[in-house]
């Protein structure tokens, strides 16, 4: 099913998107925050040749929307060429079946870039593939160092909960030290689908 400019226009803004959001929010807004753009970045989106309308499929209690979709929010306010429309992904699960990650996933936050005619330029879904990698070895390493957190590919759920609990601390603060670069592969995918080049 095509999108089509009214469907488009029922979404919320950013700001309708943010005031609406019953958890998470303060995490949210710390990380809009901590976005560091690259003028260069900047300058790319600035120097398209049309703005773009970007549909968002979301929900605040979901980690990579926390994450992602502030870079998204920032690059939009700094450029002045991003027109952001998100839908809460459960209350709209026609649109969110058209992007499901590997074919089968409900994966939250998707990016979607269209041009004024409502032509798809390109999507992002949940995260960059060089974040979930150290996400990843952030989890190998932790395991290697901490026998009670079980094997790396056990789900984090299963833990007994004093365990789960370390666990989740230890790796908040990692992928802290992680989050400026993180933030800068979000942007790179970004301009990629909105520039046509996938540098």
């Amino acid at each position: 099913m095509a999108i089509t400019a009214e469907r488009f226009a029922q979404g919320m803004t950013y700001d309708e998107y943010k005031a609406q959001m019953t958890r998470n929010q303060e995490r949210f807004v710390a990380n809009e925050q901590g976005v560091q753009l690259d003028p260069a970045d900047v300058a790319a989106f600035k120097d398209l040749p049309q703005p773009l309308n970007v549909l968002v499929l979301a929900e605040d209690w979901c980690g990579d929307v926390i994450n992602n979709l502030p870079v998204l929010g920032r690059l939009a306010e700094a450029s002045g060429k991003l027109n952001l429309r998100i839908f809460l992904r459960d209350q709209h699960l026609d649109l969110m079946d058209q992007y499901l990650k590997e074919g089968q996933y409900r994966s939250i936050p998707v990016f979607v870039f269209f041009d004024p005619q409502f032509h798809e330029l390109g999507h992002f879904i949940e995260r960059p593939a060089s974040v979930s990698e150290r996400q990843a070895q952030i989890r190998r390493d932790l395991s290697a160092q901490h026998p009670e957190f079980g094997p790396p590919d056990a789900p984090i759920a299963q833990l007994p909960e004093e365990a789960r609990t370390q666990l989740m601390q230890a790796i908040a603060t990692q992928r802290e030290a992680t989050k400026a670069q993180d933030n800068q592969d979000v942007v790179r995918d970004l301009r990629a689908i909105a520039t046509g080049s996938r540098a």
